[in-house]
């Protein structure tokens, strides 16, 4: 898949797709069914498929103050989309001249001027434009106007249940790692460059990984199963977030342990997918308390994981097969 900052820097050979457009954070299932439309479009009419993003996230660009809880940043979401098999992906800056741009000067300038699309998929909650003025039924006089079609694709769910890039934060902020991979498709993780800590995991023979805290991060604090994937191939571990308690209550960290693994990960990009929530964080009166429970708690971890190995509930969606 070849990506592309903005829709002017798109390359000529990829220009006429079938474009799926959306924020899709999380690229959850009800996202992947409004992927899998363009992606049907595009091989019907022998076109390219493709996808437009944006970044920042709409709610970060007009509430600063009030980061999102992000399921999928940049980096990860172009990781999703390439695993589902799309030819391209168009990040559109989000900014000041973006959303003051009418709906009508939005189709003509972008989706026709820069990328030439055959095809238009968006959920049927799309809003686009100024004030939010174009929606699916606005989309469909302007396509019918310029010449390309649209698909809207409707809710996806379960029973009365809905999936939703809101419902799934939730499931996290509550610890709940099985029910947000339900409306997933994969299990959620979380990527990240590792960073220098303060090695005191080292010191007391649990040495970590650690990843910066995104802004808006709100899983619940505690300690999870986790899968690591970095470089040299994916590792079974415990992660820990929280804000330290037994040490300096501070700012929380994401400090994940690789069972039997050693070597340098500073610098790396790494994965962390999160299996299962273990227990919350708590404040230990020794160290010697805190690693005989840390001892415990890579035990439990073990347990889950070989669990998983033999039987993996998430394992028959076609996202969490391609992640493999």
């Amino acid at each position: 898949m070849q990506s592309v900052e903005g829709s002017h820097s798109c390359p000529d050979a990829l220009k006429g797709a079938s474009v799926a457009i959306g924020n899709f954070d999380g690229v959850h299932r009800g996202h992947q069914a409004v992927l899998e439309a363009a992606l049907s479009e595009a091989k019907a009419q022998g076109t390219p498929s493709g996808v437009m993003t944006f970044e920042p996230h709409p709610r970060d660009y007009f509430q600063p103050d009030k980061p999102v809880f992000r399921l999928t940043p940049e980096a990860l979401k172009l990781e999703l989309f390439a695993a589902m098999g799309l030819d391209m992906a168009v990040v559109q800056t989000f900014d000041a001249a973006l959303s003051a741009l009418p709906a009508a000067e939005f189709v003509s300038k972008i989706l026709i001027g820069d990328l030439g699309v055959s095809h238009v998929v968006t959920g049927s909650d799309f809003k686009f434009g100024k004030g939010r003025d174009g929606d699916a039924s606005v989309l469909r006089q302007l396509g019918d106007a310029h010449g390309f079609g649209v698909t809207t694709v409707e809710p996806q769910g379960e029973g009365s249940d809905v999936f939703s890039s809101s419902s799934i934060r939730e499931h996290l902020r509550n610890g709940e790692a099985r029910p947000a991979a339900e409306e997933l498709g994969y299990w959620w993780r979380v990527h990240g460059a590792v960073v220098g800590g303060d090695k005191r995991g080292r010191l007391i023979g649990f040495p970590t990984a650690n990843i910066a805290v995104p802004r808006g991060f709100a899983l619940k604090h505690g300690i999870y199963a986790v899968r690591i994937h970095t470089a040299d191939g994916r590792f079974d571990g415990a992660a820990y977030f929280g804000t330290r308690p037994s040490f300096d209550d501070g700012a929380p960290s994401i400090e994940t342990f690789l069972f039997d693994f050693s070597g340098d990960l500073y610098g790396q990009e790494i994965e962390v997918e999160i299996i299962a929530f273990l227990r919350p964080d708590k404040k230990f009166g020794s160290a010697g308390a805190l690693v005989q429970q840390m001892t415990k708690d890579c035990a439990a971890s073990r347990d889950v994981l070989a669990a998983l190995e033999a039987e993996d509930p998430i394992a028959r969606y076609p996202l969490a097969q391609a992640l493999k």
